[in-house]
C-alpha cells in the first residue's frame, strides 16, 4: 500500500504541487512565527538580565526593588555597605529623564527609554558598569557622557557641546566620554547620560541620597553570602536582592510582550492553515472524482475498503511531510524577514533559536493538515459502489436547500448572527466574548452556504458578463456553478481572509476617527507644549519663559488631584480664564465661560449629569491635604469622556493654585503671532530653552503622536494577512486547473467549434474573476458586520467611539482579492489555451 501510495504521489504530482505549496506555506508560517517568539523572547531576556551577573546584591528603599523611594539611600549607608566582609564594593545610583538633543535639537531615541544616570568610579577611577570606547566619565558639573549609540545618532563627538533635558530644566554639557554599557542601565533603543555624581544628585533626586546601592562580591564570595552580611547592617525601611532574583523579575517583565507579539503571529498562521484547509480538501476532491474509475478498478480486483482508504491517507501523509519539511526550513528563513519587519530601535538583537518543540510541533501540523482535510473527500469517495463507478466518473454534486449540510450551516448562521447582535446590542457582560463566538459561528455557517449563494451571486453579475463579452461570459458563468461545493470551497478561503482584512479597517478607522476627535476636535490653539512621554514632569513655571515671547497667548493646563467635590471625587484643571476660550473649544450649554474670571467653575456634561450639579450650584470642597472651601459652577459645556484635551472639570488657575501649590501641568497651550509655521516654532524652541524634553506639536504632530500607531499596527496586520490571501489565490488556481484537467474534452470541442485561444483565456479569466468576487463580497460583508459588532462594545466604555465604514479600503481589499484571482488564473487559462484539439475531442 505504501508503495502504491509513492506511485500515485509521482504519478499525480502535478495537481499535488499546489496542495503541498499551500501546506508549505502553512507551515511556514507556523514555524516562523515559533522560532520569531523564541528568538525574541530569549533575546529579549538575554537584554533584560545582561549585566546583573555581576551584582551580587542591590539595597533600595524598602518596597521598591528598583529603587525610586522618596528618601533613597545616604551616603553613609553606602560607605558601611562597602566595608562588609566579602563586599568588594558599593556604588550607589540615582537615575532618572534625561532627554539628549541630536545636531537638529530633537531628542534622540524613542520617547519613553530618555535615561539619566551618574558616573560612580571607584578608587582606581573606573565604574564597573561602564566602558568607555572614547575619552572619560564626566568630572564636574557641566559634563556628561553619552551612551556608544545615542552619541552615533546624534553626530556628537568628544569635546561636543550637547543639550540635555531633564526635569529641572534644559542645558549645555561638555561631552567627555563614549562608552558602552549592559541591559540593567540602557534600555534598548535608549540613551543614556552619565552625569556627575553631585549633578545627577541634584537633578534626580536629593543631594547625598541614592535611589539604589550596587554591591559586588570579592572573589569566592556567595551572593546568598553577601545578602544575609548586608542585611544585618542595613537601616531601617531598606531592603535587599540578589542579583539573580532582581534578573528573574525583569526577565519576567521583560518577556510579556514578545510572548503576546508571538501569541498574535500564531493566531495570524492559524487563520493561514484554516484557509489551506479548504484549498488541500478541495484538490482531493477533485482528484479523488477524476480517480473514482480507478479506485472502484482497485476495488474489483481485491482490495478492500480500509485499503483503498490506507493509499489515499498514505498519499496525503506523504505530501504533508515533504512540504512540512520545506515549510520548516523556510519558516526559519522567514524568522529572519519578521524580525526586520518588526525591528525597530527598541527591539532587542541576538541569533535566530530553533528548538525541538518548534521542529515537533511544524512537522506534527504539516502531516496532520492534510490528512484531516483529505478524511472527508476519500469517506465520500469510499461511499460509491464499485460498479456504479466503474460506469463513469462522480457526477458533482450540487448544493441542495433541503441537504443536511445546507440545514446545519443555516443553522450556525442564524445562532452565529443572533449572538453578535446580542452581544453588540444586548446586556451581555461577557460581550466580546459572545460576540467572539458568534463570529465563529456566523463564519463557519457562512462557509457552509456559500454553495447554495453561488447560484444567485453568479444570476445576479450574468447580465454584465454577457454585455461584456456574449459568449465568454455566459460559459464563465455556468462553469462556475456547474459544481457549487468546489466554487463554495474555493471562494471560503478568500471570504475567511477578506472578512478578517475588513473587520481590521473598519475598528481601524473607527478607532483612528474617535482618537482624532479626542485629541484634535477641541484643539483651536496653534501649539500644544507637552513632555516626551515618560519623561519630565512639566509644572506652571514651564510655561513662564512665554511670557517673554512677542505676541504669544497661552495657558497652561494645571491638573490638580485629590479633591472631593460634594463627596465626589474630581480633577480640578486650572486654566488662564482670559485666553483659554482662544485656545480650546468650549461647547457651552449652560451658564457661561466668562465666569471663570468670577473665580467659578465650568463642568463638562457627563460628570454634571453623573453627579446632579447644575449651574448655580455650590459644592463643598475638600482635599486630602486638609484644604476646603466652596467652589459655584458657572458653566456646563459639551464634552467627550475620553477626550484629551478638554478637562472634566476647568477652573481658573488661582483657584488650582490656592489649594495645590505644586499642580502637575498635563500641557501648555499656545497661540503666536500668525499662526504656526516654521518662523514661529523656531521661537517658541528658542523661547523654551531648546529643550529636547518638550516636544512643540502643532494639530498634525498631535494626531501622528496620539494615533500615527494605529495605521502602522493595521499594516502589519494586512501584511500577516497577505499570506492567507496568498493560500486563497493557489486554491483558485488550482480548482481552476483542475476545472481545465475536468473539462478538456469540452474545451477541445469549443476551439473545434471556432474560440480560438484567447477566448478560452478570456473565459477561464472571467470564472477566476467569479470566484474572487463570490468569496471577497461574502467575506467583506461579514467583516463590517463583525467589525460593527466590536465596535459597539466600545461604545459602553470608550465615550465618542462610532462606526466608520472606511469604502475606500474596502473597495481596495475587494479588487486585491480580485486582481489575485486574476494572477491565479494566468497558468490554468494558458493551460486551457494549449489543448490539443485532436486529442481532446477523441478523449472518452
Amino acid at each position: 500500500m505504501f508503495r502504491t501510495a509513492l506511485r500515485n504521489v509521482f504519478a499525480h504530482k502535478a495537481r499535488l504541487l499546489m496542495t503541498a505549496f499551500a501546506v508549505m506555506l502553512g507551515v511556514t508560517f507556523v514555524s516562523g512565527s515559533l522560532v520569531f517568539g523564541d528568538s525574541l523572547s530569549r533575546a529579549t531576556a538575554a537584554r533584560a538580565t545582561d549585566g546583573y551577573e555581576r551584582l551580587a546584591v542591590s539595597v533600595f528603599p524598602e518596597g521598591s526593588p528598583t529603587g525610586g523611594g522618596p528618601a533613597g539611600v545616604d551616603a553613609a549607608t553606602v560607605a558601611t555597605l562597602a566595608k562588609v566582609p566579602g563586599v568588594a564594593g558599593a556604588a550607589g545610583r540615582v537615575d532618572g529623564f534625561a532627554a539628549v538633543a541630536g545636531r537638529d535639537g530633537r531628542p534622540i531615541a524613542n520617547d519613553t527609554s530618555h535615561r539619566g544616570g551618574n558616573f560612580a568610579p571607584g578608587t582606581d577611577g573606573t565604574d564597573p558598569a561602564y566602558r568607555f570606547v572614547r575619552g572619560s566619565g564626566p568630572t564636574g558639573d557641566k559634563t556628561i557622557a553619552l551612551d556608544e549609540a545615542t552619541a552615533a545618532k546624534g553626530g556628537h563627538r568628544v569635546g561636543d557641546t550637547v543639550r540635555v533635558g531633564t526635569d529641572q530644566g534644559a542645558s549645555s554639557y561638555t561631552l567627555s566620554g563614549i562608552f558602552r554599557t549592559d541591559g540593567t542601565k540602557l534600555p534598548s533603543g535608549g540613551s543614556l547620560t552619565l552625569f556627575h555624581e553631585a549633578t545627577a544628585q541634584r537633578l534626580f533626586l536629593l543631594p547625598g541620597r541614592y535611589k539604589t546601592v550596587e554591591v559586588t562580591a570579592a572573589p569566592g564570595t556567595d551572593a546568598a553570602q553577601v545578602l544575609a552580611r548586608v542585611e544585618s547592617v542595613l537601616p531601617p525601611n531598606t531592603g535587599a536582592a540578589t542579583g539573580s532574583q532582581l534578573a528573574r523579575i525583569q526577565e519576567n517583565l521583560a518577556t510579556n510582550d514578545s510572548d503576546t507579539m508571538s501569541q498574535i503571529l500564531l493566531g495570524f498562521a492559524a487563520v493561514a492553515l484554516f484557509v489551506a484547509t479548504f484549498l488541500i480538501s478541495n484538490t482531493f476532491t477533485m482528484l479523488v472524482a477524476r480517480r473514482t474509475r480507478e479506485l472502484a478498478l482497485m476495488r474489483a480486483v481485491g482490495a478492500s475498503r480500509r485499503q483503498v482508504r490506507r493509499i489515499l491517507l498514505a498519499e496525503s501523509l506523504l505530501v504533508g511531510a515533504l512540504a512540512s519539511v520545506a515549510g520548516l526550513a523556510v519558516g526559519t528563513g522567514v524568522a529572519a524577514l519578521l524580525r526586520t519587519l518588526f525591528s525597530s530601535a527598541d527591539t532587542p538583537s541576538g541569533p535566530l533559536v530553533l528548538t525541538p518543540g518548534t521542529v515537533i510541533t511544524s512537522l506534527l501540523v504539516g502531516t496532520a493538515l492534510p490528512t484531516v482535510a483529505a478524511w472527508l473527500p476519500i469517506r465520500r469517495a469510499m461511499a460509491i459502489p464499485p460498479v456504479a463507478a466503474l460506469g463513469a466518473a462522480e457526477p458533482a454534486v450540487p448544493a441542495r436547500t433541503g441537504s443536511p449540510r445546507t440545514g446545519i450551516s443555516a443553522a450556525l448562521l442564524l445562532t452565529g448572527t443572533a449572538a453578535s447582535l446580542y452581544g453588540a446590542l444586548g446586556a451581555a457582560e461577557d460581550a466580546r466574548t459572545v460576540i467572539g463566538l458568534g463570529a465563529a459561528l456566523t463564519l463557519t455557517g457562512a462557509i457552509g452556504f456559500i454553495p447554495l449563494l453561488s447560484r444567485p451571486f453568479v444570476a445576479l453579475l450574468r447580465p454584465l458578463l454577457t454585455r461584456l463579452h456574449p459568449v465568454y461570459g455566459d460559459l464563465a458563468a455556468r462553469n462556475t456553478v456547474r459544481d457549487p461545493r468546489r466554487t463554495g470551497a474555493t471562494a471560503a478561503a478568500l471570504a475567511i481572509a477578506l472578512t478578517l482584512a475588513a473587520g481590521l479597517s473598519v475598528l481601524g478607522a473607527s478607532a483612528a476617527q474617535y482618537l482624532d476627535r479626542a485629541t484634535t476636535h477641541d484643539f483651536t490653539a496653534d501649539y500644544l507644549i507637552k513632555p516626551a512621554e515618560g519623561g519630565m514632569r512639566m509644572t506652571p513655571a514651564t510655561a513662564e519663559p512665554l511670557k517673554g515671547l512677542p505676541g504669544a497667548t497661552f495657558s497652561p493646563l494645571n491638573q490638580s488631584t485629590a479633591y472631593r467635590l460634594a463627596g465626589v471625587p474630581s480633577v480640578l484643571t486650572g486654566v488662564d480664564p482670559a485666553t483659554i476660550g482662544r485656545l480650546l473649544r468650549y461647547d457651552v450649554i449652560e451658564g457661561s465661560l466668562d465666569s471663570l474670571a468670577q473665580g467659578r467653575i465650568a463642568v463638562a456634561d457627563f460628570k454634571a449629569a453623573k453627579a446632579g450639579w447644575r449651574v448655580g450650584q455650590t459644592l463643598p470642597l475638600r482635599r486630602e491635604d486638609g484644604g476646603q472651601g466652596d467652589v459655584t459652577i458657572g458653566a456646563v459645556y459639551r464634552a467627550d469622556e475620553q477626550s484629551n484635551l478638554l478637562p472634566s472639570i476647568t477652573a481658573p488657575d488661582a483657584l488650582v493654585a490656592r489649594y495645590d501649590p505644586d499642580p502637575s501641568t498635563a500641557g501648555i497651550l499656545l497661540d503666536t503671532d500668525g499662526g504656526p509655521g516654521p518662523s514661529a516654532l523656531g521661537s517658541v524652541t528658542r523661547a523654551l530653552g531648546d529643550n529636547p524634553a518638550l516636544a512643540v506639536l502643532d494639530e498634525s504632530g498631535i494626531r501622528e503622536r496620539e494615533s500615527g500607531s494605529i495605521g502602522e499596527q493595521l499594516n502589519v496586520f494586512y501584511a500577516l494577512l497577505s499570506m492567507a490571501l496568498s493560500i486563497a489565490a493557489l486554491g483558485i488556481a488550482n480548482t481552476l486547473a483542475m476545472s481545465v484537467l475536468e473539462r478538456r474534452k469540452e474545451i477541445g470541442t469549443l476551439r473545434a467549434l471556432g474560440m480560438d485561444r484567447s477566448g478560452v483565456t478570456r473565459m477561464i479569466r472571467l470564472e477566476a474573476l467569479l470566484l474572487g468576487g463570490l468569496g471577497a463580497t461574502l467575506g467583506t460583508a461579514l467583516g463590517v458586520f463583525l467589525g460593527w459588532a466590536l465596535g459597539r462594545t466600545l461604545q459602553e466604555s470608550v465615550a465618542g467611539y462610532a462606526l466608520v465604514i472606511p469604502w475606500g479600503r474596502l473597495a481596495l481589499g475587494v479588487l486585491i482579492a480580485l486582481a489575485g484571482a486574476l494572477l491565479a488564473s494566468l497558468w490554468p487559462a494558458r493551460r486551457a489555451a494549449r489543448v490539443d484539439i485532436p486529442a481532446a475531442t477523441a478523449a472518452q
